[in-house]
């Protein structure tokens, strides 16, 4: 795993304002903010969340898993906003940065690395905008009858955004007890056969707070 937009110490710490190779050759100048700002954001997201759970006083998590996701979209908009240009895709506001759309996804509640991401489905919205605007392949996929993929209409609102346009994920593990327990941001593959994200490029980005 490479280590980005904070730099390990001896004592395995993070230090704050430091961004990756691959960071500045992304975004430029504006990666150190980027970094700095995005994991605050999540952390915001994940304490509005749990208040709304803890308001509702229910025996799931319904509410907190629900809320989580819709506020992650609201806090980083609100968060990054001077960074870029917002984009409304399926109700949500999104940030275009640098030509990047800065996509968040909660792929765990418990703190495993983001290699074992998976999506829950193969297609609908996520799916589609990870194949479209996300890295090539790197290998050539197994046939495995899946010729109706490939042969599927895109989701419609990924008809907004340019072809051109970058997809950067940032991946977080998040629970109501334990709050934000990982974040990285990087690209990302989907593989079709057990949609499990093949991840390019991950790195580290340092835990809020």
């Amino acid at each position: 795993m490479l280590l980005g937009a904070c730099k390990s110490t001896k004592e395995g710490r993070y230090v704050v304002g430091s961004a990756s190779q691959w960071a500045r050759e992304t975004f430029g100048d504006i990666a150190s903010e980027l970094a700095d700002n995005i994991p605050a954001c999540l952390s915001r997201a994940h304490d509005r969340a749990r208040t709304g759970q803890e308001g509702v006083h229910t025996q799931t998590l319904e509410a907190y898993g629900h809320g989580l996701y819709a506020v992650q979209y609201e806090e980083l908009a609100a968060g990054i906003s001077k960074f870029g240009e917002p984009v409304r895709l399926q109700g949500r506001t999104m940030m275009l940065v640098r030509g990047n759309l800065i996509y968040p996804l909660r792929y765990a509640k418990k703190d495993v690395p983001v290699t074992a991401a998976r999506l829950r489905r193969a297609t609908g919205f996520r799916a589609d905008l990870i194949r479209r605007h996300g890295p090539p392949a790197m290998q050539q996929a197994f046939d495995l009858d899946l010729g109706e993929l490939e042969d599927a209409e895109v989701h419609p609102d990924l008809e907004l955004l340019p072809e051109d346009v970058r997809l950067v994920l940032v991946a977080y593990a998040c629970a109501m007890e334990k709050g934000v327990m990982r974040i990285e941001w990087g690209s990302a593959e989907l593989r079709r056969e057990d949609r499990y994200l093949i991840w390019h490029r991950h790195e580290a980005l340092p835990i809020a707070g």
